[in-house]
C-alpha cells in the first residue's frame, strides 16, 4: 500500500515572528507624577488589545488614560494606570506580572492565550466543576439557585452574578468534600442540572432562552459573562419591569461615524468613569469580531471618553444603520451589566456547605434583590459581596439593613455601605474581590 503524506508544520513556526521580534513591555514609574506608565510594543494580531487591557483589569488596574495604535504590522500602546487609590504601581510582584504576562514569555508560554491560573482557596479550577447559568430573573432566583445546591451537598467555592435587563447570568464553581467524582457525584450532577434548569424555566414563555451547562475548559469568568449576555440578546430589552432606572445623566452616549479618509468607523463613547469600563467595551467589539486599529481614552473626574477606531475582520465599515444601531446597542448593555446601584454588602464567614443558600435567603426575606454577587473561597474563609436594591424598585430602607445586621452579622463579619459615587472607587471595598488571578486576595489575607 502506497504511503501518503501530508505537510509538515513546526510546532515552533507560530511563534517564530514573535521569537525574531519579541514584544517590549515597560513600567515606568518616572515619566509622570500622577500615574504609571505601561508601554507595550509588539507584532500586531488579532485580539491582542483585549489580551492586554485584560492583564491590566485583572491586576485591579485603573486606566486613567490610553493610546493605542495597531495599524499595521506593529500594536503600540501606551496605558496611564493607578491603582484603585488612585496611586502609582509600586508593587513589585504587581510590576513582575505586568512584564511577565506581557513580555516574551507571556506571548510563548500561552499566558495571553489561557487566562493567568485563576485561584480558589489552594486550588486551581481544574478541581471544581464549573457551571454556567442564563434565563430570567426574578426576586429571589439566586436563593433558589443555592439552595438547590446546597440540597445536593454541593459547596459554591466561587461564582459571579450578573444581572442586566431583566436576565441573570451565572457562573459558579462548586465541589463537594470528596477529593474526585465518583458515582454518587456524577448522579448529584445530573439531578442538580435538572432542577436548575427547571427552576431557570420557571416561566413558559423562556424554555429556550434559559439553560443550565456545564462549561469544559478555563475561561476568563468577565468576559464569558459578557458572552452568555450577547448570545441571548440582552441588548434587545425585553423583559424591563426588573431593570434599574438610571438617572439621565448616567446613561452612556454611544455614536459612531465614518472616517472615509481613512477607512475607519469611529466608536465614541462617554459615560461615567468606573473600574474596568476599557475592558468591557473592548470585550464586546472583539467578540462582535471588529478589530480596533487606534483608540484614545481618558477620564477626567466622574466622566469618560473613549474613541475607538474600528473595522469589521473582513475589512469593512460599519455602513448600514441597523449594523450601527446593534454595535450602539451591544456597547450600552456592556457597560451597564457591570453598573450597580443601591447597598453592597460584603461578608466573610468560614467556608461551609449553604453559606450561599443561607445568606440569600435572608436577603430574600428581607424583600432584596441581587443585582450582581461574587464569592470567593481562600482556605477556610469564604469572602462575598452582594449589590442589592428593594425588590419593588424602591431605596433600600435603613430598618432593613439593621434587620440584616441582626439576622447575619451575630455570625459573619457583614459591612454594609452605599454603593460610592466616585467613579473609580473599589466595587468590593477590598473584602470580596472576584479577579481570581495569580493569588491577590490570597497575599491580602497572609498579610
Amino acid at each position: 500500500m502506497a504511503r501518503s503524506y501530508g505537510p509538515y508544520f513546526d510546532p515552533d513556526y507560530e511563534t517564530l515572528s514573535i521569537r525574531i521580534n519579541p514584544p517590549r513591555v515597560s513600567v515606568d514609574n518616572v515619566s509622570c507624577k500622577d500615574c504609571t506608565l505601561v508601554k507595550v510594543d509588539s507584532i500586531n494580531k488579532p485580539g491582542i488589545l483585549l489580551e492586554v487591557v485584560q492583564i491590566l483589569s485583572d491586576l485591579d488596574l485603573v486606566i486613567t488614560k490610553a493610546y493605542i495604535s495597531s495599524d499595521g504590522g506593529w500594536f503600540m500602546d501606551v496605558f496611564h494606570v493607578t491603582d484603585q487609590h488612585g496611586n502609582k504601581v509600586t508593587d513589585n510582584n504587581t510590576i513582575g506580572h505586568i512584564e511577565k504576562a506581557l513580555g516574551p514569555e507571556g506571548y510563548t508560554s500561552g499566558i495571553l492565550k489561557t487566562r493567568p491560573g485563576r485561584k480558589v482557596g489552594e486550588n486551581s479550577v481544574g478541581d471544581y466543576t464549573t457551571i454556567e447559568l442564563i434565563g430570567r430573573d426574578r426576586p429571589g432566583l439566586l436563593s433558589e439557585i443555592s439552595a438547590v445546591l446546597a440540597n445536593l451537598h454541593f459547596n459554591v467555592a466561587a461564582a459571579e452574578v450578573w444581572t442586566h435587563n431583566g436576565r441573570i447570568a451565572c457562573v459558579l464553581y462548586i465541589n463537594d468534600n470528596c477529593s474526585s467524582l465518583d458515582e454518587d457525584e456524577e448522579s448529584r450532577l445530573c439531578v442538580m442540572e435538572e432542577q436548575l434548569n427547571n427552576i431557570l424555566r420557571g416561566r413558559e414563555d423562556d424554555e429556550n432562552g434559559a439553560h443550565a451547562t456545564f462549561s469544559v475548559g478555563s475561561t476568563h469568568v468577565d468576559r464569558r459573562l459578557h458572552q452568555m449576555f450577547f448570545a441571548d440578546r440582552d441588548y434587545e430589552g425585553g423583559c424591563l419591569e426588573m431593570e434599574i432606572e438610571y438617572p439621565p445623566n448616567s446613561k452612556p452616549d454611544v455614536r459612531i461615524e465614518s472616517c472615509v479618509e481613512k477607512g475607519y468607523s469611529v466608536v465614541s463613547v462617554s459615560c461615567k468613569d468606573r473600574a474596568k469600563l476599557m475592558f468591557d467595551i473592548v470585550c464586546t467589539l472583539t467578540d462582535m469580531q471588529y478589530a480596533v486599529f487606534h483608540a484614545t481614552i481618558s477620564s477626567d473626574g466622574p466622566s469618560a471618553s473613549q474613541e475607538y477606531f474600528i473595522r469589521h475582520m473582513d475589512g469593512c465599515t460599519l455602513e448600514s444603520e441597523a449594523e450601527k444601531e446593534k454595535v450602539v446597542k451591544c456597547i450600552e448593555a456592556a457597560i451597564r451589566r457591570r453598573t450597580s446601584e443601591g447597598f453592597s454588602f460584603e461578608l466573610c464567614a468560614k467556608d461551609r456547605v449553604g453559606l450561599l443558600s443561607e445568606v440569600t435567603r435572608v436577603l430574600r426575606e428581607n424583600g432584596l434583590s441581587v443585582t450582581r454577587a461574587g464569592v470567593t473561597t481562600i482556605g477556610e474563609k469564604a469572602k462575598n459581596f452582594f449589590y442589592v436594591r428593594d425588590a419593588s424598585g424602591n431605596p433600600v430602607e435603613m430598618k432593613t439593613i439593621e434587620r440584616l445586621h441582626e439576622e447575619i452579622g451575630q455570625t459573619m463579619m457583614l459591612n454594609v455601605k452605599k454603593v460610592p459615587t466616585s467613579a473609580k472607587a473599589p466595587e468590593t471595598g477590598g473584602l470580596a474581590k472576584t479577579s481570581f488571578f495569580f493569588g491577590g486576595l490570597l497575599e491580602k489575607f497572609r498579610t
